[in-house]
């Protein structure tokens, strides 16, 4: 039998994919003149700040215990502080197509992880597609590895690798524990409040002595936006989708982030777009749908 048609997760996938193709952008402003660890505890920050108005408002913010808490606790830290953090720092110097590139391996990751804890069978298909996604990695650093020997540049690839590692893992977590809850924004309401606390500390660590009056009106509307709609709106959009499908086919999602990635990377930021780059994109697109690709049930 058909199943009948979920609207509300169509829009929310449509969301999630167009929304955080955004993001990669908005965080690229941001760090223009905000130090990213601030980029990111703010962004939080005014995340929860509207979530509480919602939940007060709505008469559903409440307490449920420490256990409760504790499972916020680790979803904030692999997917807010780990994630989108160390995302957020490694944009200062690497550009946002090449971000949203390599983030477009987590479905990869995320199968790989899946087989490995028995939460997916393993298949060739599955393994063809890791093979065609990783070529696409060979393929943007094929002239070899002398960027890396930049230290900001392989300060960045560092950081995105644990970002990539901390979405992975995250995304895992949630399937695994297979916990529903119907209280999305009280969820998201915990992460973001206890992620604002930890990346607020990590910003006076790193960043304290910050020369706040430089931060430009645009960088601060980009902090905004994502707070917003990359944060408030995505998260709940995704969170939601999880609880439809798998955790495989809502990460598909990330190759329609990266083709908007890059294409508003080249559009207003000037990004360099080249064939290489392009080779690696269809590559690594290419590997996803074939990892995550199933015939349609009748």
């Amino acid at each position: 039998m058909k199943q009948k048609l979920d609207v509300k997760l169509i829009v929310s996938l449509l969301a999630v994919a167009i929304i955080w193709g955004t993001t990669y952008l908005g965080i690229r402003i941001a760090v223009e003149t905000i130090p990213p660890w601030f980029v990111a505890a703010i962004r939080q920050t005014i995340a929860s700040a509207i979530l509480l108005v919602i939940l007060i408002r709505r008469n559903e913010l409440s307490w449920k215990g420490w256990p409760y808490l504790r499972r916020q606790m680790i979803l904030g830290t692999l997917m807010l502080v780990v994630a989108n953090g160390m995302t957020t720092v490694a944009e200062q110097s690497i550009p946002s197509g090449l971000t949203s590139l390599l983030n477009a391996l987590n479905p990869i990751f995320v199968f790989l992880g899946c087989v490995l804890i028995g939460l997916q069978k393993p298949s060739w298909k599955g393994f063809l597609g890791v093979i065609i996604g990783f070529m696409g990695v060979a393929f943007i650093f094929r002239d070899g590895f002398s960027a890396l020997l930049d230290p900001n540049y392989k300060t960045g690839i560092l950081f995105l690798c644990a970002a990539i590692s901390g979405w992975t893992i995250g995304t895992i977590y949630v399937k695994k524990s297979n916990q529903k809850s119907d209280q999305i924004f009280l969820d998201l309401f915990y992460q973001f409040v206890f992620s604002a606390i930890v990346q607020f500390v990590l910003a006076f660590i790193f960043s304290g002595d910050a020369d706040v009056s430089s931060w430009t009106g645009r960088s601060l509307l980009a902090v905004v936006y994502l707070a917003l709609f990359g944060s408030v709106i995505a998260f709940f959009c995704y969170h939601y989708a999880l609880k439809k499908v798998t955790a495989t086919e809502v990460s598909v999602l990330s190759y329609f982030n990266t083709v908007i990635a890059l294409f508003l990377g080249w559009l207003i930021l000037d990004e360099v777009i080249t064939f290489d780059i392009v080779i690696a994109t269809v590559l690594i697109i290419l590997g996803v749908f074939i990892t995550n690709y199933k015939k349609q049930k009748t």
